[in-house]
């Protein structure tokens, strides 16, 4: 039944009446914030309220008939409820209304114990913004709307032309109560389990009037100046902008909210309505492309997704740029928004981008740390790589280099050596007395379990450890590292690397148990009773895989992944006579190596692929034919020759062809073709197998047929809710650098997860980066400059270690002045809101904010009448533009078109 009272206040609230032309209904989200805690005496009482003119409860209780006491009770359950502000004026409270955002809706969102009982509160603060947008489409003066994005500082510092109205610190210094409170865009986005993984506590900085009613009424506690500044300095560290309540005249305001694009509902007005007009500061981002390194720091976050990747290189048929409308004078409506905006933030332009950050699988910034390193700032490079790889020394040595292939410098001559000017880089920081160690950037009281040490667990505890969370990892072995320290061989990745690179772990705390198999020595159950609230399963595929042939389980006929882990283990593993390889890739590889050093004589390798199919990398074949191990090609084995239950020999079989005309591996032989070899050990390295156990036992976590966990590909959470995967467990044996990609984007779901209310997806940043189409670029006008090379042993045959050298820092120099610096930031002027965000990500001076408009706050007073004359001027615009566009339909329509 309908409050009739509370929806007269309703419409009070609103400037408008019962039966006006923009009434306000039961159904509208004014009515319905106030129904649930506002009783019809209260709204009697509150009637009598005026906007922004406080009155004490004996000049009110003369208004609604009631004595002092009971209005002054009832005047405390209404501002205790939002729906009024109180002061303590003159030594007496007094009341007032104010306008529904920024103001009642916030406030009464700031009720804690009223939106845990009726969520609608925090449904209807929502459902308020989305009623009310559409309608503003075009019609405010720039920087007028009820909210306004003011700069961070910094980002204005070279602005001579700025006014002291659009700092920060002019709001503060001029302020001498402050409080602090959740965000209440966020509250209500967590209460409806829709929350972008900003979290909502100690956000938002209210100052004067507003401080004293939100200390009184324990919506916020009370601060200090340099605690209201230290909090600016935080938000802006972890990436959040500024926004003020905007109608308390010129450079007044009484609150700093600290902002993300994909949480507050005003920066919603510019994201899905696609009107950034009426919340933006009086700037824009400005790009000076000769500086800027398409490292994506200022893209990835952009609030209003204003900033794109794109190529700085000259094109041989430029990309046409679509001209944009504008809401100011085109007709505005579901056609033009963007309701995907916090789902579907795109990273490049058509156009695309570096290649190097396109396709490595972390998409670090390589033309930014490429450029950092040329200029010798190693530290500051190593922290651009961090960001994105925990593991810059391991990758230096084992990455597939995924980013040279794509290089476009190799189109010229070499690719950039982008690897050993990352090793070089991470060799720094190795060297170091103080090695870096990332800012820790918040306190979360949860524990969270890794279960695995390998790259996709060491990479998701250390993102976990720095955004502040206690991490345990669980590993079954005896040392952490999985396959880095079990299944790659000492000459190409040393253990001292590795062991380096998990101390910085250690240094953020996180703790490891060894040799405890979960699933066996413990389980989910027990660790969920020891209050751990989520699990990142990445036990990696460490068991070796069989032929089902003939004789393989004959003595010396060993897995290639168990005699790997043998061998890095430091047990028996003296190899004589002859060894056969049974394999084609990187494994394959180094298990032939390893052999030759461990006694093999003569180490042969027989794999199904030619040498052009051969799954390993090219240059690990190549170290393996100086190191003479000898590769047969176009054999698959039939059967393992035995005697007494030993192996003598291995069957192999001609193999015509590996795959089929899709591509998809269908082998085919010629049974006639037979040859047989003499072996004493047979090592086979096809594959490998995950081992579960019973770690999934009682869960609804299910397997894929090839025994990989069944996984979002996005979130990476399993069917088990509270846990989440990534690595080889979840796509089968591939690369480090593909482990430490997903463990990254493990981290920030269980992040989500573990936090009340917040999505999976809303606010996540989809990379999908996407490289330059090089067959439009002109290179004609680039030198040929030779690619520099680290010294190497020749003697490595007979040494487990690795011999390969480091470029030396003048090679550096010389060879990052060979990046052809192919990506530049793009801006779109229009969506730009003019925060500032940007300028603090950027480690190039590349981005700086720049004076396009002049407008200061305007008075509540002001406000209708300045949009009343914008919406005039819209309307004429569109009338004009209309018989325009006619024209030019019917002049170049298909039948006119000459």
């Amino acid at each position: 039944m309908v409050k009739e009272k509370v929806l007269d206040l309703a419409n009070k609230i609103s400037r408008t009446k019962r039966g006006a032309r923009d009434e306000i209904k039961p159904e509208y989200p004014e009515y319905k914030i106030l129904e649930p805690v506002i009783t019809e005496e209260m709204a009697e009482v509150a009637l009598c309220l005026e906007l922004r003119k406080p009155q004490s409860a004996e000049e009110i209780s003369k208004l609604c008939g009631k004595s002092v006491e009971k209005t002054s009770e009832l005047l405390w359950e209404i501002a205790m409820a939002g729906v009024a502000f109180v002061n303590k004026i003159d030594g007496v409270d007094k009341y007032w209304h104010d306008i529904w955002v920024p103001g009642h809706m916030e406030m009464m969102v700031n009720n804690k114990e009223n939106v845990r009982k009726f969520p609608q509160i925090a449904e209807a603060f929502d459902a308020y913004g989305k009623r009310k947008g559409p309608a503003a489409a075009g019609i405010f003066p720039v920087g007028a709307g009820p909210m306004r994005v003011i700069p961070i500082e910094q980002s204005i510092q070279a602005e001579t032309r700025r006014a002291s109205y659009e700092e920060v610190s002019k709001y503060l210094n001029e302020n001498t109560i402050f409080s602090v409170s959740d965000c209440s865009c966020r509250t209500s986005r967590e209460a409806m389990g829709e929350g972008c993984g900003h979290l909502k506590e100690d956000m938002c900085i209210q100052m004067g009037h507003a401080a004293e009613y939100y200390i009184r009424t324990g919506r916020g506690r009370e601060i200090t100046k340099d605690e209201a500044f230290e909090i600016i300095k935080r938000a802006e560290e972890n990436g959040l902008m500024h926004s003020i309540p905007n109608t308390d005249g010129p450079g007044k305001t009484h609150a700093i909210c600290n902002c993300c694009g994909c949480g507050c509902f005003s920066m919603r007005i510019a994201n899905m309505f696609v009107n950034p007009d009426m919340v933006r500061s009086n700037y824009v981002s400005k790009v000076d492309k000769d500086k800027c390194v398409a490292c994506g720091e200022c893209v990835e976050n952009c609030p209003s997704n204003a900033l794109r990747l794109g190529q700085k290189l000259c094109e041989i048929k430029p990309t046409k740029e679509k001209k944009r409308e504008l809401p100011s004078d085109t007709e505005w409506g579901p056609d033009k928004w963007n309701p995907d905006y916090r789902i579907n933030k795109k990273v490049v332009t058509d156009s695309g981008s570096s290649p190097c950050k396109a396709e490595c699988p972390a998409h670090i910034g390589i033309q930014g740390y490429i450029k950092l390193a040329s200029q010798g700032k190693y530290r500051e490079a190593l922290e651009l790589i961090k960001n994105e790889n925990p593991f810059p020394a391991v990758c230096g040595r084992v990455c597939p280099r995924y980013c040279e292939s794509a290089c476009t410098r190799g189109d010229i001559d070499d690719p950039v050596a982008i690897d050993d000017i990352k090793k070089f880089i991470a060799e720094q920081d190795l060297n170091d007395n103080h090695r870096y160690i990332p800012r820790i950037k918040h306190d979360y009281d949860k524990k969270i379990a890794v279960i695995g040490a390998g790259p996709a667990g060491l990479s998701c505890a250390f993102y976990l450890a720095t955004e502040g969370y206690k991490v345990t990892v669980f590993e079954k072995e005896k040392v952490p590292g999985g396959m880095l320290t079990l299944g790659i061989p000492a000459f190409r990745l040393e253990k001292n690397v590795v062991n380096s690179e998990i101390e910085v772990l250690k240094e953020l705390g996180v703790e490891f148990v060894m040799s405890t198999e979960v699933g066996k020595d413990i389980s989910l159950d027990d660790l969920r009773k020891k209050d751990y609230k989520a699990f990142y399963v990445a036990v990696g595929a460490q068991g070796g895989r069989k032929l089902g042939i003939e004789g393989e389980n004959s003595e010396n006929v060993i897995t290639g992944v168990e005699f790997l882990k043998d061998v890095n283990l430091g047990n028996e593993t003296a190899l004589k006579g002859n060894v056969i390889v049974i394999g084609g890739g990187n494994v394959a590889i180094d298990v032939a190596r390893t052999a030759s050093r461990v006694g093999g004589e003569t180490v042969n390798m027989y794999c199904l692929e030619s040498r052009n199919e051969m799954p390993a990398l090219e240059e690990e074949i190549e170290e393996a034919l100086e190191e003479k191990i000898m590769i047969n090609n176009s054999w698959g084995p039939k059967k393992i020759i035995t005697e007494n239950g030993k192996v003598t020999g291995v069957e192999f079989k001609k193999c015509i062809s590996v795959f089929d005309e899709n591509h998809k591996f269908s082998p085919k032989f010629d049974e006639n073709n037979l040859i047989t070899v003499k072996a004493d050990y047979v090592l086979i390295s096809v594959g490998q197998s995950i081992e579960w156990g019973n770690l999934l036992s009682g869960t609804s976590a299910e397997l894929n047929p090839n025994r990989t966990i069944k996984a979002d590909n996005i979130t990476f959470q399993t069917g088990e809710n509270d846990i989440f995967t990534g690595g080889d467990a979840f796509t089968g044996p591939k690369f480090a650098i593909d482990a430490i990609a997903m463990g990254k984007e493990g981290a920030i779901s269980i992040h989500r997860y573990v936090q009340k209310g917040q999505s999976l997806t809303f606010g996540r940043t989809i990379r999908s980066y996407v490289s330059l189409d090089k067959n439009n670029i002109n290179l004609e006008s680039y030198d040929r400059l030779p690619r520099q090379k680290a010294y190497s042993s020749h003697e490595t045959k007979n040494v487990f270690e690795d011999t390969r050298g480091t470029l030396n820092e003048e090679q550096i120099k010389k060879e990052t002045e060979r990046c052809l610096g192919c990506g530049a930031t793009v801006v779109d002027e229009f969506m730009c809101v003019g925060c500032g965000v940007c300028t603090t990500k950027c480690k190039f001076d590349a981005i700086s904010l720049v004076k396009k408009y002049d407008n200061a706050s305007l008075d509540l007073k002001d406000l209708k009448p300045a949009v009343m004359k914008q919406a005039i001027k819209r309307k004429l615009k569109i009338t004009v533009k209309k018989p325009i566009k006619a024209i030019k339909s019917v002049l170049f329509s298909s039948e006119n078109d000459v």
